[in-house]
């Protein structure tokens, strides 16, 4: 499955229930940050359970290109050489960050402060995401950059040659403007300061102290305050990969809907920045239950079993839990179209720049297959339908979009009439595994052109 080649048409259609286990790939938040963070250090970091989807599969290769010996052993299990903070060579080439706004980011922020000049470019769907919010305050830092109408890639980045250190308020909820200021920060001298209003996963601040740098965070009356001391030496480490919370939403959620079932889904991280679906869909009624609780890596992990749930009932999910679900509003909002009564979804406009404006892409889908809904620049409501009472039929568009397409392919399987996506290519990458893995449940997908 290649997310810039030829259209894969899919189909869902309703199945037997779906039983068995879920071992879904490792966390994309987790896997990114472990490849550069490794890079930044001095010495062999080893990483075990990466995910091996194409996003990551880039900023591996950005690593490389950035001077850092990559070495995929199989199996998940990899080793990153790195070459210490402020080590970063100029890459030969543009850094192609393929879908990932995740690695194009990060990476971003990683060089800014490094006297290097870097030219980055993706896909057509990346190419039309906003950079300016991470070129904002990397120009703080003195890093210059250049790009399209908009703050669009292709962008060129001329890093700081002698960076000062920044303090920060970031505007919006979002990890990924946090993550580059971070790691920009990390070649600046003195202390550097982010400033979140409201709190965003917390995956980078975690693996920077794993990591050896001096890192605090403080909740105070103007936000969470994170600081962090600059020119640290990075010493590499172990790092086991919990599974991914957002990939896990697919099995779990399909599980919801679909009579019969009883799937579980083992070792997910449970970080609180990032499992507010879950808690979302116990508040909806879903038989939902979290087992064997533990902690790896420094991050909570469990077990999860879903069984079919034919009494959700529509809620309002609480705003404050937006930044902690934000990637899985959409297949939320299928398993609202199963529930009874209204789900009210607000504070989530960080949906509408996305991979693609994800509020459009699902309302259009979701009305073709007969479900009401209703939408704002901040909001969406999604009208349940009941367990049994999703149409269905139609075929959606996917707007390049992985969790698009997804989210349509598990509707698929608890409608009364199969669902289609023009394009299911984009699945790759993030969930590489997700066909084999929902068959093995035993879901019924076809790809619709082979």
């Amino acid at each position: 499955m290649s997310g810039h080649g030829t259209p894969i048409p899919m189909t869902s259609r309703r199945a037997a229930p779906l039983k068995g286990e879920a071992h879904v790939p490792g966390d994309k938040s987790i896997s990114h940050r472990s490849l550069i963070l490794g890079a930044m250090a001095v010495g062999e970091t080893r990483i075990s359970g990466l995910l091996e989807g194409e996003d990551v599969l880039d900023t591996a290769k950005a690593m490389r290109a950035f001077g850092a010996e990559v070495i995929n052993h199989g199996g998940g299990e990899w080793s990153v050489f790195g070459v210490g903070v402020g080590g970063f060579a100029e890459p030969e080439n543009v850094i192609d960050c393929g879908n990932s706004g995740t690695g194009v980011r990060l990476i971003m922020g990683a060089m800014a402060t490094s006297p290097i000049t870097v030219t980055f470019t993706g896909d057509a769907s990346l190419n039309k995401r906003p950079m300016a919010r991470v070129t904002d305050p990397l120009a703080l830092f003195g890093a210059q950059s250049v790009g399209r109408d908009g703050g669009r890639l292709p962008m060129t980045i001329v890093g700081a040659a002698d960076p000062v250190p920044v303090r920060y308020t970031v505007p919006l909820p979002s990890a990924q403007v946090k993550s580059a200021v971070l790691l920009a920060g990390l070649n600046a001298p003195g202390k550097t300061v982010v400033i979140e209003r409201e709190a965003t996963r917390d995956h980078s601040e975690r693996m920077l102290a794993g990591f050896g740098a001096e890192i605090t965070t403080e909740d105070t009356e103007e936000g969470r305050v994170i600081t962090l001391t600059g020119q640290p030496e990075l010493k590499p480490q172990v790092i086991a990969v919990p599974r991914d919370p957002s990939s896990a939403a697919f099995p779990v959620c399909a599980a919801l809907i679909t009579p019969g079932s009883d799937v579980l889904v083992p070792g997910i991280g449970l970080n609180p920045t990032r499992a507010g679906l879950f808690y979302t869909l116990q508040d909806m009624g879903a038989d939902l239950t979290f087992e064997n609780p533990r902690t790896e890596g420094g991050e909570p992990v469990a077990d999860l079993r879903a069984k079919y749930s034919p009494d959700m009932k529509g809620i309002e999910v609480p705003p404050a839990r937006a930044a902690s679900m934000i990637d899985e509003y959409p297949v939320l909002s299928v398993v609202a179209a199963f529930a009874s009564g209204t789900t009210m979804m607000a504070g989530v406009k960080e949906l509408r720049v996305k991979e693609s404006d994800r509020i459009d892409a699902m309302a259009r889908g979701l009305r073709a297959n007969g479900v009401t809904v209703e939408e704002g620049e901040d909001w969406w409501s999604v009208e349940g339908c009941g367990p049994e009472g999703v149409k269905g039929g139609a075929t959606c568009e996917s707007f390049l979009d992985h969790r698009i397409a997804m989210s349509f392919m598990v509707m698929g399987m608890g409608a009364q009439n199969p669902v289609s996506v023009d394009d299911g290519s984009p699945i790759a990458t993030s969930f590489p595994i997700f066909e084999p893995l929902m068959a093995a449940l035993g879901a019924n997908l076809s790809r619709d052109n082979h």
